[in-house]
């Protein structure tokens, strides 16, 4: 299992920044029971390892006047490794699509976009991405509301797999 190879201190470490990225380092390293020292350098291996991505605010799309959401199931017509690529490099550009990713199943990728408005989405959908080279296929679903949106991976579960394989 990839956790394992963190000690406990570096995956309380990555549990309390997923929860709260801003703190201080000072902050930190007392929720984790270290000085402030190493765990400045354990935060700065685990960026280097790869394990740290990035820092992002969480902004709520609603309040910045993005109403619309919508997922869009992305059936293509071939599913050579080149024509794959050349469709995850076009959802990169495109400024509406805020996550890619491609599937197993029925559809070949899952797109979340974001717009202010219906229109706005609708345009992005005949304009842009039915008119892709490439695309057979589209299914929309808007959403309606969210019940959940977290980010990151559940530690408590890395914890209990951990604690139960030792």
């Amino acid at each position: 299992m990839p956790g394992t190879r963190l000690d406990p201190i570096d995956r309380k470490i990555l549990a309390e920044l997923q929860a709260d990225g801003r703190m201080t380092n000072v902050e930190l390293a007392k929720r984790v029971g270290i000085s402030a020292p190493p765990c400045l350098r354990r935060v700065r291996t685990l960026e280097e390892a790869g394990f740290i991505r990035g820092y992002h605010a969480d902004v709520d799309a609603r309040e910045l006047g993005f109403e619309v959401q919508v997922f869009a199931m992305v059936g293509l017509v071939s599913q050579a490794e080149a024509d794959l690529s050349i469709f995850e490099e076009r959802c990169r550009n495109w400024s509406l699509v805020r996550e890619c990713h491609m599937l197993n199943g029925e559809v070949d990728f899952i797109l979340k976009c974001v717009a202010p408005d219906l229109s706005t989405f609708q345009r992005f959908l005949t304009e842009d991405l039915l008119k892709s080279e490439n695309v057979a296929s589209v299914k929309t679903s808007l959403v309606i509301r969210g019940a959940k949106d977290d980010p990151g991976v559940p530690f408590d579960v890395m914890e209990e797999r951990l604690n139960r394989d030792a």
